[in-house]
C-alpha cells in the first residue's frame, strides 16, 4: 500500500477527515461528528506504517500471526496496534482493519423515537 493509497482509503470512509496536530509529516485521521482518531501515520516516513484502533482479542492474534503488526506506538498497547506496511500484510487485511478501526470510534446515529 502506497501512501497515497492510504490517505484515499482513510478519507473515502464516512465522515472522515484528515488533520495534522502533531505536524506536518504526520496525518491524523478523525471523524467529523465526533472529533475521535481511527488511523494514524506518518506518510512521509521511509518506512511506511499505520497506527489504528483494535479489539483487545483480534490485536493479540494479528500480532502472533504477522511480525510487522506490533502494539501501538506510542499508543494504548491494548487497544492500538501499528502495521508496518513493507508487505508481508495483505492490502485487504489493512483496509479491513482500518474500517474496523473507523467503526470503534465513528459517531452513532441517534434511532429516530416513534412519533
Amino acid at each position: 500500500m502506497t501512501p497515497d493509497a492510504l490517505r484515499d482509503f482513510c478519507l473515502a470512509l464516512p465522515q472522515a477527515t484528515e488533520t495534522f496536530p502533531f505536524g506536518e509529516e504526520t496525518s491524523v485521521f478523525k471523524t467529523s461528528g465526533n472529533d475521535k482518531i481511527f488511523a494514524i501515520a506518518p506518510l512521509d516516513a521511509e518506512s511506511l506504517a499505520v497506527s489504528l484502533k483494535c479489539d483487545p482479542e483480534e490485536s493479540i492474534a494479528l500480532r502472533a500471526e504477522f511480525p510487522q503488526i506490533t502494539p501501538g506506538y506510542h499508543l494504548n498497547k491494548k487497544h492500538w496496534i501499528t502495521v508496518r506496511l513493507e508487505g508481508g500484510v495483505p492490502d485487504e487485511l489493512v483496509e479491513q482493519l482500518l474500517t474496523a478501526s473507523h467503526a470503534l470510534v465513528r459517531p452513532r446515529v441517534p434511532r429516530r423515537t416513534p412519533s
